[in-house]
């Protein structure tokens, strides 16, 4: 028992030296941002957010494109639909997270929960 507290001790301690030696090492966080980067950040994240998710079906329509481009006119049929339809769900879901949760600094410093950021970005 006692050595399960001396390792738990020092591993909140190497995550609190490491939290410390990220902030200092240059990540922008709300602690070392100004106001106004603060509320550009949150701006941003929530009109993201509000883009993919009224954006999101082109998911559709882009995946079959660039499948039938990469693998050829046979797979880009088959499997092209398949992953529209998923990144479809995927950028719409992630599109509500990002607008619902535009005020709070995660992941990051409000960085994208996916990547690209917008469906018209290249990958």
């Amino acid at each position: 028992m006692r050595k399960t507290i001396i390792v738990l001790s020092f591993l909140l301690l190497a995550l609190a030296l490491a939290d410390r030696d990220a902030s200092a090492s240059g990540y922008q966080t709300v602690e070392n941002s100004s106001p106004q980067d603060v509320v550009d950040s949150m701006a941003a994240k929530g009109v993201r957010g509000a883009a993919n998710i009224v954006t999101g079906w082109v998911e559709l329509p882009k995946q079959i494109y660039l499948t039938v481009d990469r693998d050829g006119w046979l797979r880009g049929t088959i499997i092209g639909p398949l992953k529209g339809i998923g990144m479809t769900v995927v950028r719409t879901v992630s599109g509500a997270g990002e607008l619902a949760t535009f005020f709070i600094p995660f992941p990051g410093f409000f960085d994208p929960w996916i990547e690209p950021r917008f469906v018209w970005q290249k990958e």
